[in-house]
């Protein structure tokens, strides 16, 4: 196929070669303009130092036949002018130009010319009028005039003569560009012929290989939606397997804590039947498994990214400092413990509490990687993930970050094993060492509050897990101190309305409230406990569900303390997407309280919102 080509290269190359001659010919035609110019210019030049000549000799007569000094004027003007002329005919003639023998004469006729006319005019002012007008009979200035005029005119014949040179050859260019040109257009007129034949045939070669293309397109476009369709179908079965995980995982776990709880409160009620009263062992069983329960929903909560936060400004530093001795009592002597703090650390904005128990999971899996014998090291440094960072993680946004990290010397992790590691309920420890909910539950949280987790291991080479929290750039606030009044153990003795829609759980918690001390007014809802409100004084505390019907706990809340300015609200709820928790973070100087919660919790809670 190559000699096919050879027409159409041709072709290019009598364009080309038209192209660069007719611009060589725009080039030649351009320095003639500017030679003609240049030619002008100096004309022009030669033209002023004659007639500055002509200004001063004509001066220098008036001054010696009147002796009148305004008849200077002019020789002062040209003895002032000449030498910036001169230099410009210097530039525009230069030395070993054709007509620098000319300039030179100019040259030195001007200077004999001036010379004289300085002379006389000494003479004439020194008394000597006859010396000087002797000299100017002498006639050698009408010489010096002559030999200025004739140089100039040899200056114009010689730059005529090299103008109509270039004209001749340009003309002659011209000419043979014309005949080029002509026999040029010629050949390109049949290579368009041979090209068009050509090319019709090659567009009928095309369109046979884009039918045949658009078939094949057609076909791979149907394996793709198949493909697609399959791998549709494989990650629902993917989907439906995690979710199958996560189920029985869930199942598993809440049928074992029923079991305890069911076992024990049969045996606690034939033993109470029986007049038995040694129960305690069988209800602080069952309460330890509700306990187990009860923690078991909120780190699913926490790895489902819907459990309440609290954020803080937290400085980890200081966070991981507190840390320390328990560290070592969760971990235990054998692990050595060492913390390696950033200088000039960034803060962040979390929940410490969560924070707290996220590093203490780490920390209770790389014990258990070790063996509980190896060296666990926790690192903070300030962080910056750049775009091509955040491009290989979909999730994470480009910016500044916290960097905590936890680092042990155990077994390390397989990347099999690193690809599942935060799944819940997934674990490669024995049955008794754990459920599988810890690392979830630092993804969740880390997640949930805008952060980034990522797992460096190998095996036998220990692991390093490493939590990027968004660094804080706004106005620091003061954390307010916990007053004394928040303890638990101070005597309850004011009034709370409870509010609450469920009789079951009412009744459960009004018995609660009732055990702490506390007068108890129940209500079954928001209409219900505005009217009791509006009838009791005394209410000091208004504990109350969130999700209800008709009113919900909220809009009872803001209700209520439009009748009492001094109201405290505490609100409680199992749900966690409600009118005080947004985007899993509390309101600000809201007083909540999860469901499930012990005695112990309650007490705690209502004494702070009393505080």
């Amino acid at each position: 196929m190559r000699w096919q080509a050879l027409p159409l290269l041709a072709g290019f190359a009598v364009v080309a070669l038209i192209i660069t001659a007719r611009a060589i010919l725009a080039e030649a035609q351009i320095a003639d303009r500017n030679a003609s110019r240049e030619a002008i210019e100096t004309q022009q030049l030669l033209s002023s130092l004659l007639s500055l000549a002509q200004d001063a000799e004509t001066g220098q007569r008036g001054y010696l036949l009147t002796g009148d000094k305004s008849y200077l004027l002019p020789y002062q003007h040209a003895v002032e002018a000449l030498p910036a002329l001169l230099k410009r005919v210097d530039e525009k003639v230069p030395v070993g130009s054709d007509r620098a023998q000319q300039v030179l004469g100019i040259k030195d006729a001007l200077a004999h010319e001036q010379a004289e006319l300085a002379e006389t005019i000494r003479l004439y002012d020194a008394g000597n009028t006859a010396k000087a007008l002797e000299i100017v009979r002498g006639g050698r200035g009408k010489l010096d005039m002559d030999q200025i005029r004739a140089n100039i005119d040899a200056i114009r014949r010689i730059d005529g003569a090299s103008l109509a040179a270039r004209a001749e050859r340009m003309e002659q260019i011209e000419g043979w560009l014309r005949v080029g040109s002509f026999a040029a257009l010629l050949g390109i007129l049949l290579l368009g012929i041979y090209t068009i034949r050509q090319s019709s045939r090659r567009f009928r070669e095309v369109a046979a290989a884009q039918d045949a293309l658009s078939a094949k397109n057609t076909a791979l476009l149907n394996e793709i939606e198949t493909r697609e369709k399959a791998e549709s179908q494989l990650r629902q079965a993917q989907k439906m397997e995690a979710v199958g995980q996560l189920t029985g995982g869930i199942a598993h776990d809440f049928n074992n804590m029923l079991a305890v709880i069911t076992s024990a409160m049969n045996l606690a009620q034939r033993k109470l039947a029986r007049g038995e009263h040694d129960v305690l062992s069988f209800v602080e069983a069952a309460a330890d498994a509700a306990a187990r329960a009860a923690n078991l929903t909120a780190r699913l909560l926490a790895f489902s990214r819907q459990q309440p936060l609290a954020p803080q400004i937290v400085d980890a530093n200081r966070l991981v400092t507190g840390m320390s001795d328990l560290l070592r009592r969760t971990l235990g002597h054998a692990i050595e413990i060492e913390t390696v703090l950033a200088g000039g650390l960034w803060k962040t904005h979390v929940d410490p509490s969560q924070l707290e128990n996220a590093i203490i999971n780490l920390a209770v899996n790389a014990r258990d990687a070790m063996d509980e014998e190896g060296k666990l090291t926790v690192e903070t440094a300030n962080c910056h993930l750049d775009e091509a960072y955040a491009a290989a993680h979909p999730e994470v946004k480009a910016g500044q970050y916290v960097m905590i990290v936890v680092t042990d010397t155990g077994a390390g992790m397989s990347p099999d094993i690193m690809a599942r590691a935060f799944e819940p309920f997934f674990t490669t420890k024995p049955a008794t060492k754990g459920t599988g909910l810890g690392l979830s539950q630092v993804f969740g949280f880390v997640k949930q509050s805008g952060g980034h987790v990522k797992i460096y291991s190998e095996p036998g080479e220990g692991t390093a897990i490493k939590i990027y929290l968004p660094r804080f750039t706004g106005p620091e606030e003061a954390v307010q101190p916990v007053k004394a009044g928040g303890r638990s153990d101070v005597p309850a003795t004011e009034t709370v309305l409870l509010v609450e829609d469920d009789a079951r759980v009412r009744a459960s918690t009004a018995a609660a409230l009732l055990e702490l001390g506390y007068t108890v007014i129940e209500a079954a809802g928001g209409d219900e406990a505005l009217q009791k409100l509006g009838q009791n004084a005394a209410i000091a505390l208004m504990l109350t569900d969130i999700v209800m019907p008709g009113m919900n706990g909220r809009q009872l809340a803001e209700q209520a303390r439009r009748q009492s300015l001094s109201l405290k609200v505490v609100f409680m709820t199992g749900f966690t997407r409600n009118a005080v928790v947004h985007n899993g973070v509390l309101d600000h100087d809201v007083h909540f309280i999860a469901k499930p919660f012990t005695l112990e919790q309650l007490a705690a809670k209502l004494r702070e919102a009393l505080a």
